[in-house]
């Protein structure tokens, strides 16, 4: 079971990026999906998360209005639509997947059951 980050770099203030989160050696149809980041010296965040069944959604205050998470079961991804970016997103971003309740509940704090290695962003001018 893996799951893959991908999108990450570096962007300048105010610009976009796109990370992506595809699993393999599993479907992701029965797990809610969670990104998360983590700063140096900082703790793991809870950015945004995304339900099995219904799509619902969550986010974290800092990123409100400004990130939208989104799934496509037929490709097996996640991705994370990150506009408007500032300084302060700068981390290495996580993605991660939880089987609990079919996944039809999904969090912000960091029990989920498989995790991504990371992609770095960086917003800097």
């Amino acid at each position: 079971l893996q799951l893959v980050e991908s999108g990450g770099g570096l962007v300048q203030p105010g610009g976009s990026l796109r990370l992506s989160c595809a699993a393999s050696g599993f479907t992701l149809d029965y797990f809610a999906v969670g990104w998360f980041r983590q700063a140096p010296g900082k703790e793991r965040e809870g950015v945004s998360c995304i339900t099995s069944n219904d799509g619902s959604t969550k986010y974290g205050d800092s990123v409100k209005g400004r990130f939208t998470i989104s799934r496509d079961n037929v490709e097996n991804t996640v991705y994370l639509q990150m506009n408007s970016l500032k300084p302060e997103d700068t981390a290495v971003y996580y993605c991660a997947a939880d089987p609990t309740a079919l996944g039809r509940v999904c969090r912000l704090t960091t029990e989920y059951d498989y995790w991504g290695q990371g992609t770095q962003v960086t917003v800097s001018s």
